[in-house]
């Protein structure tokens, strides 16, 4: 099953795609999935701001949508991201940009895998699986 990167209203942004697609399936095997179709869409404010917007009657920017269509033990999905959010928030970090690009892409795969940042306490599990999911990428 493929991991696809495309690009809409940006450049692509500098990653080594066989790499990251490595990375992804290290990351979901250690949850205990494997992956499906799964779609990178790299994109700017405007259009994350749009896909909010249309598919979730949400009217704010922000670095990450994620669709899921998992099933059983596999991932799918589409994962939006916006690289202008994605500088703004490295910025307001003081991270890298490359950092705060990887963290995003990882945070989209760690939602599919069944980690949640909205209620209580999940947002330190999820920044914990992140930085343990970045830390990997190293390997």
């Amino acid at each position: 099953m493929p991991i696809s990167f495309t690009a809409q209203n940006v450049c692509m942004p500098d990653i080594n795609c066989c790499e990251v697609t490595d990375w992804v399936k290290r990351v979901a095997k250690s949850y205990g999935k494997r992956c499906g179709d799964i779609a990178y869409i790299f994109c700017d404010d405007e259009r994350i701001l749009e896909v909010n917007r249309d598919f979730l009657q949400h009217d704010y920017y922000t670095d990450i949508i994620t669709f899921d269509y998992c099933t059983g033990n596999t991932i799918s999905g589409d994962l939006f991201i916006s690289l202008d959010t994605v500088l703004t928030n490295a910025q307001l970090v003081g991270e890298p940009y490359e950092k705060e690009l990887y963290r995003v892409i990882i945070h989209g795969i760690l939602h599919l895998c069944g980690i949640n940042d909205k209620g209580d306490g999940e947002r330190e599990i999820m920044e914990r699986c992140e930085n343990e999911a970045l830390a990997m990428r190293a390997e």
